[in-house]
């Protein structure tokens, strides 16, 4: 269900979108019933796979994250700088790139659902995967959208798959990530690696009984058609805003490298900051929404302008 004032060309184009996204990703996407899709533009295969040891929780993993051997990957010093770089993206580049001109994708609004909560705070819960691209650009955003309102360790670099489009697109995991927050809670689930394991990639993390029910009750019509259900990046914002597909075309990061997509974020009118920054502003303006524009340093008037429109 889009939003009212949508227009029918718009709503084309991102199911056309997440078609594309699904006829790109879901040939790597294991389902929790043990099948693995093989999906492409024409056909689907499903083949039964090899049981695989069911993790004790969805922040335990049942194999390690790949980003040790992650080529090109910055470490050190400058893993230090970057990180720094794209958490305190100043105000002035963030307000700059408004809503990312017509390359983003707004959120999605709901209508009567109950309010995803946790620890007594609004909850943004993510599903997405290390070898997937879209949710490689999905994540640059969050970050910066996310810092606004708390504090992160733990984020490592990542590429996403090497065999799929968009192949290699620098980008993060919260695989072991951790997330403090006076105003929101962050819930990462990343369900598989970038390593690939026959048709697919191995198991990462999995997701509660109550994320996966979340999961299949809005990642699915009518959000989205049955044909994408269940596609990544999925974020849920309290159960108010979805996102489901990546916000903005993952191009704009092909064959960058960290480095430069962070230094790029500073200039508005570059299509990284434009996709990324953009992005960061609707899901900034999502969570204001859901509490009550707290705080002022992340709500600003810019963010609140937006508000309308998602």
């Amino acid at each position: 269900m889009g939003k009212a004032s949508k227009s029918k060309q718009d709503e084309y184009g991102r199911r056309e979108k997440i078609a594309a996204q699904r006829a790109a990703a879901k040939r790597a996407e294991q389902r929790r019933n043990g099948l693995l899709i093989a999906g492409g533009a024409v056909i689907v295969v499903i083949a039964v796979v090899v049981a695989f040891i069911v993790v004790k929780s969805n922040k335990s993993s049942s194999k390690p994250s790949a980003s040790a051997s992650i080529s090109g990957a910055p470490a050190g010093a400058n893993l230090t700088s970057i990180l720094h770089t794209i958490t305190t993206v100043p105000t002035s580049a963030t307000d700059a790139a408004g809503k990312g001109g017509s390359a983003v994708t707004p959120p999605y609004k709901t209508s009567g659902q109950p309010q995803l909560t946790s620890g007594g705070k609004p909850e943004m819960l993510y599903v997405g995967a290390e070898y997937c691209p879209y949710c490689a650009a999905e994540r640059w955003a969050m970050i910066v959208a996310l810092s606004r309102f708390g504090t992160f360790s733990g984020i490592e670099p990542m590429r996403s798959s090497s065999s799929d489009i968009y192949a290699n697109t620098a980008t993060w995991t919260f695989a072991h990530a951790t997330y403090t927050s006076n105003y929101v809670t962050f819930s990462p689930v990343e369900m598989y690696t970038n390593i690939p394991d026959g048709q697919g990639y191995t198991t990462l993390q999995t997701l509660s009984s109550a994320q996966a029910s979340l999961f299949q009750k809005y990642d699915g019509p009518p959000y989205v058609s049955s044909s994408d259900a269940e596609s990544y990046p999925f974020v849920d914002f309290g159960n108010q805003y979805l996102i489901i597909g990546s916000s903005y075309s993952p191009q704009v990061l092909s064959g960058l490298t960290w480095s430069q997509i962070a230094s790029d974020l500073t200039n508005s009118s570059s299509p990284v900051a434009q996709g990324i920054n953009g992005t960061a502003n609707y899901m900034t303006a999502a969570l204001c929404k859901l509490t009550s524009n707290q705080p002022s340093t992340a709500c600003t008037s810019t963010v609140q302008s937006l508000e309308p429109s998602i």
